[in-house]
């Protein structure tokens, strides 16, 4: 087997920028870029901060609200963390900003318990690619600059994986951890969360060979005490408190498990997405398996394997086929691939270096072309398609941002020709590229995508549309959980649901209604006050304000 030449940094400048002071500015600017200076965008980002903003309006805590309903797709572990960073960082950022920086918080520990665990599991080398590899992936980029409660998952299940990892030399301490792992993934992602680390805990430690010692039983079964009983407080306080809700809560978890699994056209479906999702960590890891085929049963290779395995079967159980629902298998499979790029062979090693530096160039051009459609009109095909997504949208400080998207480029194309070789080379190109990538997009794209995804200017003029009727009380129909969050946030609006007793004496109704959730039919012969419609095709959103025509 031929491998990839090393040559070690020559100066203490290139030991600092190539070393860990240069991986946490690398880290740091990946995640701190895009936080900020932006509204809450349709979607996850704005679907996630109802919960947030309403424990920052002092509703209650133990159970997370939306629009003063209870919400109940995540308990509220990310929901205490990103309203107490919102809370704090009050006097200098946005209640939404502040936010997300759970996201970055939650991404960091991540990366940073995934690089020690794969120093444990494959020595010293390991410990910079496997963090390079989970933050340059894909799948993750979006997801970690947006308020998302399943990065508390993920974070969680990452301490246990670390945790598990200590068990051969520290049996009842990498326990514990593991057990505190498991307890804190049922306070972040519930049922599922507890399902998708205990039953992993157990079963590494029983199989491995390495784990085989009293001191390892004992403290598995320490662990797993700790897991469930710390993990059913929360069950336990909210169903004392509101019983009522405990059995809305746990019907809609057992729910959420039992549910259908995937056929054959939905597993299709699943593997395109992991197959981009996943990606570059998926080629790595199966050339990891396959160079270690005779060996899975070590704990180093056993681990990963197992808790990649189990988190599949989990994803095709429940038939969640949304994005953020493979963020779990992220640190696995960045395990798995940390374990096998330090063996790559020298053909494979410098192909993933030229492909990591190709792919980023020529992604960085496409940014740039898509920025000159805004500033020039050119292409002019995609600046129609940009001028129709969002016609009102009017770009200002091009200069700022050109000159600051040019440093980015040039920083990038520097760092990339002086990186030193080393098999973990590709690696460490395909981060910066990523990171490069992203910075840019944020820099040049960031206020066109902000006027197009955000929800300000639809409830700032839905606002102005209700103040003849201040006061009166507004029915809703099909609002989805984004504008539901949305409208409470920017007007303090709480429409109450279209059908129920409260809303039955409502003059007012809002409706909503996209090509898939038609208008309402028994809406044809009230009258249309107000309309808010953006986007085309499968994007259309159509909001519409509707009067009672008896009250005219």
């Amino acid at each position: 087997m031929f491998r990839e030449p090393q040559t070690q940094p020559s100066s203490l400048l290139q030991r600092r920028i190539y070393g860990t002071f240069g991986l946490t500015l690398l880290v740091s600017f990946y995640l701190l870029t895009g936080l900020t200076g932006h509204d809450p965008w349709r979607g996850d980002d704005a679907r996630y901060f109802g919960p947030v903003y309403s424990l920052l309006q002092g509703e209650w805590f133990l159970f997370p609200q939306l629009g003063g309903a209870s919400f109940l797709e995540y308990p509220p572990l990310y929901y205490w963390c990103a309203a107490l960073l919102a809370f704090i960082t009050g006097g200098v950022l946005d209640a939404h900003e502040g936010a997300r920086l759970a996201s970055a918080l939650f991404t960091a520990l991540t990366v940073y318990w995934v690089a020690r665990s794969a120093e444990r599991l494959y020595g010293r080398p390991a410990r910079t690619p496997a963090a390079l590899l989970l933050f340059g992936s894909l799948g993750l980029v979006l997801h970690s600059h947006e308020t998302q409660p399943l990065l508390a998952l993920m974070a969680m299940l990452a301490f246990v994986l670390h945790g598990i990892s200590r068990v051969p030399d520290r049996p009842l301490a990498g326990c514990l951890q593991a057990g505190t792992g498991c307890m804190l993934a049922m306070l972040a992602g519930g049922i599922p969360g507890m399902l998708l680390t205990a039953p992993l805990f157990a079963v590494a430690v029983i199989i491995s060979p390495e784990c085989h010692n009293p001191r390892a039983s004992g403290g598995m079964l320490a662990g797993l005490a700790l897991a469930v009983c710390g993990g059913g407080l929360w069950p336990l306080l909210l169903h004392l408190q509101q019983p009522e809700l405990f059995a809305a809560w746990r019907h809609d978890q057992w729910t959420l498990i039992a549910g259908n699994a995937l056929n054959l056209d939905d597993f299709v479906r699943l593997i395109k997405l992991l197959g981009w999702f996943l990606w570059p960590l998926w080629p790595l890891a199966l050339w990891t398996l396959w160079r270690e085929r005779r060996k899975l049963f070590r704990l180093r290779w056993l681990l990963p394997l197992l808790a990649t395995a189990w988190a599949l079967i989990l994803l095709s159980l429940t038939s969640d086929q949304s994005q953020s629902a493979a963020l779990p298998l992220l640190p696995t499979m960045a395990l798995l691939a940390a374990g096998g790029i330090t063996t790559l062979r020298r053909g494979a090693a410098n192909a993933f270096d030229w492909f990591s530096s190709m792919t980023f160039g020529v992604f960085a051009i496409l940014v740039w072309i898509a920025w000159t459609a805004q500033v020039f009109a050119w292409p002019r095909g995609l600046a129609t398609h940009i001028a129709r997504a969002a016609p009102e949208f009017t770009l200002t400080g091009a200069i700022p941002q050109t000159l600051l998207g040019i440093g980015i480029c040039v920083l990038w194309v520097f760092l990339a020709l002086r990186l030193p070789r080393r098999p973990a080379r590709g690696a460490i190109n395909w981060a910066m590229g990523m990171t490069m990538l992203w910075c840019l997009a944020v820099t040049l794209l960031l206020p066109w995508f902000d006027h197009s995804r955000s929800y300000r200017s639809m409830v700032e003029a839905l606002d102005k549309a209700l103040a003849p009727y201040k006061g009166e009380c507004v029915a809703s129909s099909n609002l989805s959980a984004p504008i539901r969050s949305m409208l409470d946030y920017y007007a303090g609006l709480r429409p109450l649901p279209a059908g129920g007793r409260d809303a039955s004496s409502c003059r007012l109704l809002l409706a909503y209604a996209n090509p898939s959730i038609p208008e309402p039919a028994e809406l044809e012969n009230w009258q249309q006050v107000w309309t808010f419609q953006r986007g085309g095709r499968k994007q259309l959103e159509a909001l519409t304000l509707y009067a009672r025509p008896n009250h005219e």
